[in-house]
């Protein structure tokens, strides 16, 4: 695992970075399972009306949705680990692993996890890293990931390369974590969790170095709202170039860093316990008072 940096041979080749993707295994020339994996497609940002509902979406390289087992409800089976693999839908690896001949699962890969490896799930299997078990049965202060936030829907939370949440305490049907973020939420003690820190943490050290990268991803160029007329975004106009006059804000007005967008509504809003930001909002707050 690490970043490989190759000679600057080219404007676009001086500022960019790959990663060496040292935790994939290539016994089978890391093809996926094909009865894992089903047709991905591409909607360029556009509902089913044909409207663009998701801007600077479009073009990217095709791929096949490989099909994750994000419940783990093969109670007290054991399975081996064939090979760690690449995923091109997310930022982390898949772990392919046989329960028995002929019976396959893709799982997301926690760091440590390699080819020969036997993970489990189930209430009584050992804490160790790749083993799901429910919130219940891990000891406190263990690094998990791929939380579920209603018992059997799947895991929803923690799922992307590097991350880790910590079972902070137990408390009856409830249990306290931490999630990447900083966030402290409750769960239920019924809701399943991976042991252990998920793989690839060179990730967010990888540098694109130029916008063709961008586009093999489906990412279409994003123009500055400061950089178009006033007739088209709130930051727009002015003599010269301007700071925008206001806060950043997408073109409908909405706050774009740092301000609240999250529903007042939301039915997960009642289970936090502490807000990533919520120092921030205090100190805010005195000063609006003072």
């Amino acid at each position: 695992m690490g970043i490989r940096i190759y000679k600057p041979t080219s404007p676009g080749r001086r500022n960019s970075s790959v990663n060496d993707y040292a935790e994939i295994t290539h016994r089978y020339k890391n093809r996926p399972e094909k009865s894992l994996t089903e047709p991905l497609k591409k909607t360029g940002g556009r509902n089913h009306h044909g409207k663009i509902t998701s801007w600077q979406r479009g073009g990217g390289n095709k791929r096949r949705y490989r099909i994750i087992d994000f419940k783990r409800l093969t109670d007290d089976k054991p399975a081996n680990v064939v090979e760690i693999q690449y995923d091109p839908n997310r930022s982390c690896h898949i772990a392919l692993i046989e329960y028995e001949p002929g019976r396959r699962a893709y799982i997301l890969a926690p760091r440590g996890l390699k080819a020969g490896d036997t993970v489990e799930s189930g209430e009584k299997v050992e804490p160790k890293v790749g083993n799901a078990m429910p919130l219940s049965g891990i000891p406190t202060g263990m690094s998990i990931h791929n939380v579920e936030m209603t018992a059997g829907q799947g895991g929803k939370l923690v799922r992307s390369a590097g991350g880790v949440a910590t079972l902070m305490a137990r408390e009856g049907n409830w249990a306290t974590i931490r999630l990447p973020s900083g966030e402290m939420r409750h769960v239920r003690v019924e809701c399943r969790a991976t042991i252990g820190q998920i793989g690839n943490l060179d990730h967010q050290n990888v540098r694109l170095g130029k916008a063709g990268r961008n586009r093999y991803l489906g990412r279409r160029p994003h123009v500055r709202g400061t950089a178009m007329n006033p007739v088209a975004h709130p930051l727009g106009g002015g003599e010269g170039r301007s700071g925008g006059g206001r806060h950043p804000c997408s073109p409908w007005g909405k706050p774009a860093k740092g301000g609240r967008t999250r529903s007042p509504r939301a039915r997960s809003n009642r289970r936090i316990i502490r807000r990533r930001k919520s120092v921030r909002y205090g100190l805010v707050k005195l000063r609006r008072k003072k």
